[in-house]
């Protein structure tokens, strides 16, 4: 056993005093013995400590060298007792079965399942409808989340100061004329300048707006735009392509509405409402009660729309649609809050 206070040392002593206390570290066997040696030699009455203390008592000129043996003695004996330790440790894990030395693998035992990641419900939903719409022939296209003006509002028959544009409540940057997108309808504007009819497009991506969130709306949501220009494309062909995306999105039996809706940019527009997977038509929190969800609305291209982007109006027509997967998702998953998509919980999202 190691003695609580030993004796005082003398300073010609370092060489003896490090053998010795190497020789008792040695002989320690559990953490409480290990404890003691550290109190008697490194604690704040230990023997090296003292050592350390009693260096003003020697003359001056002995006084460095003296001083650097007994600093080499501390970092040594500090040095030995972490080796100690750590031993005393590993030996107590190996008696408790927890060390997977070398010896103790089992080399034949599979590994470790390693934990897969997921598609986002969201993803999975945008990716459901974009495998509908090309089964459709449908193509798919992106655009720029930060838009001008021009397209986000002006050249969709929403010149400045237009009414309309308050139903869209709207990031402005710091740059004159420069925004981010609140639909994915520009995009419409710029293919329709780039290619020539037939047109047959879809468009998805993030869109913001500002306005108060709620189980339906949100400040940033998603949205899939689509796009036909041809010859005789009629409102007919609008909602067959509602009606098919709903088939395929939903299943046969999901009900649908039709209602006539306004929007700037096309005319007539349509409201396309689908029956409420949560509450099956009788009311609930994420359709306000009205057992009908708007997730589809769109209507018949604005002939200025198109005299805009240099197609005539008298010659070719179109439809446009703008399709929210947010809504969509949380239909087809019976979630009564969109907002639950984007609160980053695992444990709602490992569900899907």
């Amino acid at each position: 056993m190691i003695a609580e206070h030993p004796p005082n040392r003398g300073l010609q002593d370092l060489q003896e005093l490090r053998v010795e206390a190497e020789e008792s570290l040695a002989a320690v066997n559990n953490r409480e013995e290990l404890q003691a040696w550290h109190n008697a030699y490194l604690g704040r009455r230990g023997s090296v400590t003292r050592l350390l203390r009693r260096l003003g008592e020697l003359p001056p000129a002995q006084r460095p060298a003296a001083g650097r043996q007994a600093n080499t003695l501390k970092v040594a004996l500090e040095a030995a007792y972490e080796i100690q330790r750590e031993a005393l440790a590993r030996r107590e894990r190996e008696s408790a079965g927890e060390v997977r030395s070398r010896d103790r693998l089992d080399v034949t035992l599979p590994g470790r399942p390693v934990a897969q990641g997921g598609l986002h419900p969201i993803t999975q939903t945008l990716r459901e409808m974009k495998a509908a719409f090309a089964r459709m022939g449908f193509q798919v296209y992106e655009g720029p989340e930060v838009e001008l003006d021009r397209y986000n509002f002006t050249l969709l028959n929403m010149p400045p100061y237009h009414p309309a544009r308050e139903l869209h409540d709207t990031f402005y940057t710091t740059l004159p004329g420069l925004l981010l997108r609140t639909h994915t309808s520009p995009n419409q504007v710029r293919l329709m300048e780039r290619l020539r009819p037939p047109i047959r497009i879809v468009v998805p991506g993030k869109v913001y707006r500002y306005e108060n969130a709620d189980p339906s709306h949100d400040w940033m949501f998603y949205q899939m735009e689509g796009l036909v220009v041809g010859k005789g494309i009629t409102m007919c062909d609008l909602m067959g392509t509602i009606r098919e995306l709903a088939r395929q999105i939903f299943g046969p039996d999901r009900r649908i509405r039709f209602r006539c809706d306004y929007f700037p940019y096309v005319e007539p527009g349509l409201d396309t409402a689908v029956s409420c997977m949560l509450c099956q038509g009788t009311g609930c929190r994420l359709c306000g009660g009205t057992g009908w969800l708007e997730a589809i609305p769109g209507g018949m291209v604005h002939p200025q729309v198109l005299r805009s982007c240099g197609i005539d109006p008298e010659e070719h027509t179109g439809f446009a649609f703008g399709a929210g997967p947010d809504r969509i998702a949380a239909l087809k998953h019976g979630i009564d809050d969109i907002r639950r998509f984007y609160a980053n919980d695992l444990r709602f999202l490992e569900q899907f």
